[in-house]
């Protein structure tokens, strides 16, 4: 239950916004000298080295809103600067979402990608990791540079306002913010933030969380008719272990979607209701004019638990195919030659074509060891897409083990009513408007997002084009979204000291429409998640 809430209003007349949205929001805080050795829940020994900088303070305040922090790369980063930020945190710990993952959830990275660059994993981690060890890894590091002090927990940001030039004065602007710089000195304008304090229950708000997408349905053909219940995988990982396995047992269940969140609710499932007896059901149905196909994993033959999957997926046991490391098929400067890149030279443009069909024998090369190890193929399950385009998208899953082979599987050809008693929804979250409502201005909440038919219009993936003094970190996906994250919060650090000026408007619309047509021929549908999965190594070498 919700406490009274104190709404505060901040302004600064040189305050900067920095929105984070993703696994690496908090990384620019001053590190004080200390030193701790510290062992898990888990066993692993995590020692912490002593850090300590010296630097001036600069007068400038800067305030980090960070939606869905875990650590933050960018505030250790800043103060390294001199500069002091400010962390608001709607929840009670650091972690983001990791505070609320189900039991089942893996770390969907191998421990290389998923790491900051200063702070290793211990070599006694290996594997898929389990939520506890992540935990502990980000805890570790926020002991290892004291970042706690510099978040203030359970205060939300409400919104975000600019005041001074309107929109007409800044769309006349040939240089970001009027001066190309980070902060505006010469007063054009200030902005105010409004926080929410709550000593009640919050819930998180990143682009992976808060604003649940529901598919939408025909009038008296959705959940307004069904006599059970209907969640989001949202509200199922918020409630608790105990309270999630008591959801669940003993009740017919359906699951909509094929990827993490809905792999993981259906994993539990077998585990709660005891039976493991997976019965695949091949049906094609229409819901809003789209082709599904149900998966029903049997957890009892009282209470199956039926998958509703709308897009068939390579979702994959580890990150390897017949041996050979995904590292050494996907992700390397290699690989990134057979793909055409933005700003790519002549040669590089003419090495991409030739190299072309190599990529195809690759992604073949993968497609044939998942066939192998998994069913799909028997069972009509095997995607329409390449799994090239499945990695430079990031949309494929860790299968918990043993996910298809739990006693045995039946395929069934013809459609037939499904009983349920509780229907979740594992089908993601609505990032853009998450991203469109933090703005309180009309002009700036119809901006931020851009055309439906173009990608967010942020130049180096972080600035907006027509806001000042405003940098959104972590909103695009990559291959290691820690480590792109760290990258950029590097690069931010740079550009708040004045250590270079960002291009012109018109030359940073140039480097958008670029960035924007390589997503189109590489993403084709899914442009709007700003992947650069597929070329991460070209796009962080485009930030030094």
């Amino acid at each position: 239950m919700e406490s009274k809430r104190i709404i505060s209003t901040i302004a600064s007349l040189n305050l900067g916004i920095v929105i984070g949205f993703n696994t690496c929001i908090h990384d620019i805080l001053t590190p004080p000298s200390l030193f701790a050795f510290l062992r898990g829940t888990n066993g692993v020994d995590w020692k912490i080295e002593p850090k300590s900088f010296n630097h001036p303070c600069f007068p400038q305040m800067m305030v980090s809103l960070s939606e869905s922090p875990l650590i933050s790369s960018d505030d250790q980063y800043l103060l390294q600067k001199g500069f002091r930020p400010v962390v608001f945190e709607a929840g009670r710990s650091i972690g983001g979402v990791w505070t609320s993952t189900l039991c089942s959830t893996l770390l969907q990275t191998p421990t290389e990608g998923y790491r900051f660059i200063d702070f290793p994993w211990p070599e006694s981690v290996i594997g898929a990791l389990n939520r506890e060890l992540v935990m502990e890894y980000l805890e570790a590091y926020a002991c290892l540079f004291d970042l706690i002090r510099h978040v203030r927990f359970r205060e939300k940001v409400a919104g975000l306002e600019y005041v001074g030039a309107d929109l007409e004065e800044m769309e006349s602007w040939d240089l970001w913010g009027g001066t190309g710089g980070a902060f505006d000195r010469a007063g054009r304008g200030v902005w105010h933030v409004t926080v929410e304090k709550e000593d009640g229950l919050l819930r998180f708000s990143g682009r992976f969380s808060g604003l649940p997408n529901i598919p939408s349905f025909l009038k008296n053909k959705g959940p307004e008719i069904f006599n059970g219940k209907v969640i989001h995988s949202m509200d199922y990982a918020n409630v608790g272990n105990t309270i999630a396995s008591n959801l669940l047992k003993g009740k017919h269940i359906i699951i909509v979607d094929f990827l993490k969140s809905a792999l993981d609710i259906a994993a539990e499932c077998t585990d709660i209701n005891v039976m493991f007896i997976i019965i695949i059901i091949i049906i094609i149905i229409k819901i809003s004019n789209v082709g599904l196909h149900l998966l029903n994993l049997q957890c009892s033959k009282e209470f199956p638990c039926t998958m509703i999957v709308r897009t068939k997926r390579w979702n994959v046991y580890d990150f390897s195919a017949w041996g050979v490391p995904f590292g050494y098929c996907y992700g390397n400067h290699f690989s990134e030659l057979l793909s055409h890149k933005p700003g790519e030279g002549i040669m590089l443009r003419l090495l991409a074509t030739l190299l072309s069909p190599l990529r195809w024998v690759i992604s073949k090369f993968v497609e044939s060891y998942i066939k192998k190890i998994t069913p799909i193929k028997k069972y009509g399950l095997v995607p329409d897409h390449s799994f090239f385009h499945a990695m430079s998208l990031a949309l494929f899953a860790v299968l918990s083990e043993n996910f298809y082979e739990r006693d045995s599987i039946i395929l069934e050809g013809h459609s037939v009513p499904i009983k349920a008693d509780l229907v979740i929804f594992g089908t993601g979250f609505k990032g853009d408007k998450k991203l469109r409502n933090i703005f309180k201005s009309p002009s700036f909440h119809s901006i931020v997002t851009g055309s439906s038919e173009n990608i967010v219009p942020l130049y180096r993936e972080c600035i907006h084009l027509r806001i000042p003094q405003m940098v959104v970190i972590g909103y695009s996906e990559s291959a290691s979204n820690l480590y792109t994250s760290e990258m950029r919060a590097m690069w931010l650090s740079h550009f708040l000291e004045d250590g270079f000026q960002l291009p012109s408007i018109k030359l940073m619309e140039k480097d958008v429409k670029e960035w924007d047509k390589y997503m189109k021929d590489y993403n084709h549908e899914y442009y709007r998640r700003s992947s650069i999965a597929g070329i991460h190594i070209w796009y962080n070498d485009q930030l030094l």
